[in-house]
């Protein structure tokens, strides 16, 4: 399979990869770095990378950023960076890549536990996630699976644990195989509309 990993140098990202990489053609994509730059904030930069990589079989978006802050202090605009960049870039990637996947070819985008149990300072991150998964789930209707649409929904990662542990107090970090296997399942199973949860 020909896959497109958006964000595959991060901390979800690269283990993904690697896994993909022992039996398929993974292309990283990135802000930043990668194969080739995507934002997915910006519509243009969609399509200019999709068009460097033609058809592919799999579309796997692990990008996307929204503010995290107390309620009170977020504002109008704060919000619209979750909205921007992980809610509508994922729905644009969706609107825009579906003309380049290939037969019975899938896309799978990335939210988390904070749609189905929010923790402080996430207001507009839940929100967002929250988004996506009712988007999701809409759009499979739409598309028929052509191609499948699927979005994986993780709790804590075990490799962020020690960097994000104070706003999980309780929380059991999702193992790095469970995370990959996730990603597996939407890319190489036969769902579509599927929300992925994998919180502990």
């Amino acid at each position: 399979m020909k896959i497109l990993v958006i964000g595959g140098n991060g901390t979800i990202g690269k283990p993904v990869v690697s896994h993909f990489m022992e039996t398929d053609d993974v292309i990283i994509a990135g802000r930043n770095s990668g194969d080739i730059k995507l934002d997915i904030a910006d519509t243009s930069s969609i399509k200019e990378a999709l068009e460097q990589t033609g058809k592919v079989d799999a579309i796997v978006c692990i990008a996307g950023e929204a503010k995290w802050d107390d309620f009170q202090n977020l504002s109008e605009q704060d919000y619209y960076i979750g909205i921007k960049s992980k809610l509508m870039g994922q729905v644009n990637l969706v609107r825009i890549g579906q003309d380049y996947i290939n037969d019975n070819g899938s896309i799978t985008l990335s939210t988390g536990i904070l749609a189905d149990d929010p923790v402080i300072k996430t207001t507009s991150a839940a929100m967002v996630n929250g988004a996506i998964h009712s988007f999701v789930q809409a759009v499979a209707l739409e598309l028929k699976g052509f191609p499948r649409v699927n979005a994986v929904s993780l709790g804590m990662v075990e490799d962020a644990y020690e960097k994000y542990k104070g706003y999980f107090p309780g929380h059991n970090p999702v193992p790095m195989t469970k995370v990959v296997k996730a990603y597996e399942r939407s890319v190489k199973g036969q769902g579509n509309g599927e929300i992925i949860r994998n919180y502990e």
